[in-house]
């Protein structure tokens, strides 16, 4: 019996030598990339938390610029011309990014070269203007075929639907795409219109193709899903260099799957690659492409940002001279940390991080009966040991204030069957004052087992018509992350209290020390 081509082509992807096709080769390019920076200029430990003196340090952007380098030396002595591109986000994740506001990151990637960029989300935490003015710095064009800019004067003219590179004899064709739920997650402001993507990816396939045989590579800040799902329908795309959903994809035990990952288009293989996030890996894609445009093999994989990995010196100083005004201020000792209190767990169940934080928005409201913390906007990890207000900032980056509201408990409820829609999206709540047992196996809307308010005049079941005062951050409050009841079913609302780093802070300095616990509040049937 004949296989079927899906099976033939996965088949071969499973080898370690570069995969050839039947076309004759006649370019050779080796394709470097980045994505989901979020401002990590230091570099940290595997887990997300902050460099230490003992602790392996990981990535960082002297090592990154350096790795580039070197990447486009080790290509052009393999015969290779080189490309250096950027899947997105940037912006936002550490001090850096606080107080920079984006400058700091674009000048890092004009020192590592990127060649052109596609919008990430997280571009937009700050509105159109700052997006623009880091746009204005950076030396590479942006990129966003399915990002409408006609009705923002801050960024019209600012960004591409797609660019054209003539590399070692082939022309390459990269067409941007940014997550159509940038509106949601983040605050791009009311006069961008973000379009369907793979309709987007369509009109800009075709004009690109009529000028020429091109190779065409899409630059998706949309996550591996959906690059998966645009691969299997689009025709006319050779490979997708991804973002957002911080997956890597390499040839190890770890990686989500291999480098590249194969998906079977309508008219021709598509190859996917994505460098995890953080700065901790470089993506390396080399093609072999035909005459027509079409790839004929392919290579490489993601490399990890050790310090085997050689830092460059120019970069160093850049991140000196940006990290000088944040010395003071981020070295202050806030707390002591009995362990690590991490991250990894907290888009899909209960984690400690979690249950801390809402902890202290949940005090620093009198009277409140719960608190909601999204697990996506819990950047990184707490440190065993002294925690200080920079890894205070590096967990809570987004400068998002405490905000009140007063919520009848059915649109309380389905503000949380929201948050448990999508477990290991960033939407997943994280609460205080609340024990929640739900069901993953059940439709999304319709997941909660049992809701009930643990201490106080309220406590018990949550009920459908009773009103409850609850605590949140200002993004959830105002819809972000798919939360709409709490933006238009509040009775009564706040949205301007402290900073939320400020109030984790203050919490923190209160224990003695803090120590990471969870109890069940959120709970699988």
């Amino acid at each position: 019996m004949l296989l079927s081509r899906r099976v033939l082509l996965a088949t071969a992807l499973a080898l370690p030598a570069l995969r050839r096709a039947e076309a004759q080769a006649a370019h050779r390019v080796a394709i470097l990339h980045v994505n989901d920076f979020h401002s990590r200029h230091e570099g940290g430990q595997a887990n997300g938390a902050a460099c230490r003196a003992d602790q392996p340090c990981l990535g960082g952007s002297a090592r990154l610029v350096g790795a580039v380098k070197a990447g486009r030396a080790a290509a052009a002595a393999e015969g290779r011309a080189s490309l250096a591109i950027d899947a997105g986000d940037q912006f936002m994740g550490s001090l850096f990014y606080t107080h920079h506001r984006g400058l700091a990151e674009a000048a890092i990637q004009n020192a590592w070269g990127c060649e052109a960029m596609a919008l990430g989300n997280h571009e937009f935490d700050h509105g159109p203007e700052n997006a623009a003015r880091y746009a204005r710095a950076l030396s590479a064009p942006l990129l966003a075929a399915n990002l409408d800019t006609s009705g923002e004067p801050a960024l019209h003219g600012l960004v591409r639907p797609w660019i054209a590179f003539g590399r070692g004899g082939a022309r390459i064709v990269l067409v941007g795409l940014i997550t159509e739920d940038t509106p949601t997650i983040a605050s791009p402001g009311p006069r961008l219109r973000f379009r369907n993507a793979e309709e987007a990816a369509e009109r800009a396939i075709a004009e690109a193709r009529a000028a020429g045989p091109a190779t065409v590579i899409l630059v998706s800040h949309r996550g591996l899903g959906a690059d998966r799902a645009l691969a299997a329908r689009v025709r006319g795309v050779d490979a997708i260099i991804g973002g957002h959903s911080h997956t890597l994809l390499a040839n190890r035990p770890d990686a989500a799957g291999p480098a590249p990952t194969l998906v079977d288009g309508p008219d021709r293989a598509v190859r996917i690659v994505q460098a995890g996030a953080l700065g901790r890996f470089l993506g390396r894609l080399d093609l072999d492409i035909a005459a027509d445009g079409r790839i004929a093999g392919h290579g490489g994989e993601p490399a990890e940002l050790t310090a085997a990995v050689a830092e460059d010196a120019e970069a160093a100083a850049i991140v000196a001279r940006f990290a000088a005004p944040l010395g003071e201020l981020r070295a202050r000792p806030v707390a002591a940390s009995a362990a690590v209190f991490d991250n990894g767990a907290c888009r899909m169940a209960e984690c400690a991080i979690g249950n801390l934080i809402a902890e202290a928005m949940l005090a620093a409201v009198p009277g409140a009966d719960m608190a909601l913390q999204n697990g996506g906007g819990i950047r990184a990890s707490f440190p065993a040991g002294t925690i200080t207000y920079g890894d205070v900032l590096t967990v809570l980056p987004f400068g998002n204030t405490l905000a009140t509201a007063t919520i009848r408990g059915g649109h309380l409820l389905a503000a949380l069957e929201n948050g448990l829609s999508q477990p290991g999206a960033g939407r997943f709540p994280q609460v205080a004052g609340m024990r929640i047992v739900w069901d993953p196996a059940r439709p999304a809307g319709s997941r909660i087992v049992s809701a009930e308010i643990t201490s106080g005049e309220r406590a018990g079941a949550v009920q459908p018509d009773r009103a409850y005062r609850i605590v949140t951050n200002n993004f959830l409050r105002l819809g972000g992350d798919g939360y709409a009841p709490l933006r238009d079913q509040a009775l009564e609302s706040y949205d301007t209290g402290p900073l939320l780093e400020e109030v984790v802070a203050a919490h923190l300095a209160a224990q003695a020390p803090a120590t990471p616990r969870t109890d069940g509040r959120i709970a699988t049937r």
